[in-house]
């Protein structure tokens, strides 16, 4: 059989490029199923430990220490970045925005699973207690939606209502904009979106590799602060391409 296929695309190229288009279609609905899978674990999981966290592990991170509240918060703000680019995928035909989106959900799915996993293996819990604040970890120098990319529009100031619990977060009437968007204009706005993202993802990953005390933990971070500002510089060019810039 394959060498049968073999033999029509050398004699026809448009075949051997049908071929590659379905590898790459096949591939993206694997991916797919993959990050569900993912999700689907976490939740079960976290549902395990409904009924409260399980027993501190001996030599853990405090509950409020930068280790696990990084652990915490970027799990959630990864979790985001997932699904901006799921929606920009069924909004755009472009292979270079595509190929962005699927890099930056496969990446960040499985680092969330990665802090997740270490949050259930330090005996932690995922959300923070009490009435602390997201990002209280980062000692000022980080929170607050304004901080690190992140002036939202359509906001309401301060988080509340708006789904914006970090800096850099799109708000849901954001999202909702850009599962509205086609074409170009979705592309333009998720390129936008994901680099005021990935300014705040930046800076909560520098905060952790320096205030951080586990070593996998900090080189996690480090390797995020390298990956999303090589991102950044991509989309900024992407975005340049398409006649546009960055919001901030």
């Amino acid at each position: 059989m394959t060498d049968t296929a073999d033999a029509a695309e050398a004699a026809d190229p448009a075949v051997g490029a049908e071929r590659r288009k379905t590898a790459r279609v096949r591939w993206a609905a694997g991916a797919a199923v993959a990050l569900a899978l993912l999700f689907a674990g976490a939740a079960a999981v976290a549902s395990a430990h409904e009924d409260g966290p399980a027993p501190r592990a001996a030599g853990a991170p405090a509950p409020d220490s930068a280790d696990a509240g990084f652990a915490r918060d970027m799990a959630v703000h990864h979790q985001q970045a997932v699904e901006m680019s799921f929606i920009v995928r069924d909004r755009t035909k472009d292979e270079d925005v595509r190929r962005l989106a699927y890099d930056i959900a496969n990446t960040q799915a499985n680092q969330r699973g990665m802090l997740l996993g270490w949050l259930d293996l330090w005996g932690l819990p995922k959300v923070a207690g009490g009435d602390e604040p997201p990002m209280a970890w980062m000692g000022g120098s980080g929170g607050g939606r304004h901080a690190h990319g992140g002036h939202h529009p359509d906001g309401d100031g301060d988080g509340d209502g708006d789904g914006v619990l970090m800096a850099g977060m799109a708000s849901r009437a954001e999202l909702e904009r850009l599962a509205r968007l086609d074409g170009e204009d979705a592309e333009v706005f998720y390129l936008q979106l994901m680099t005021d993202h990935h300014k705040g993802g930046v800076a909560m990953a520098e905060a952790c590799a320096s205030r951080c005390t586990v070593p996998v933990e900090q080189r996690l971070a480090r390797g995020m602060v390298e990956g999303q500002q090589s991102e950044l510089g991509l989309m900024r060019d992407m975005l340049t391409e398409r006649k546009a810039r960055p919001r901030f």
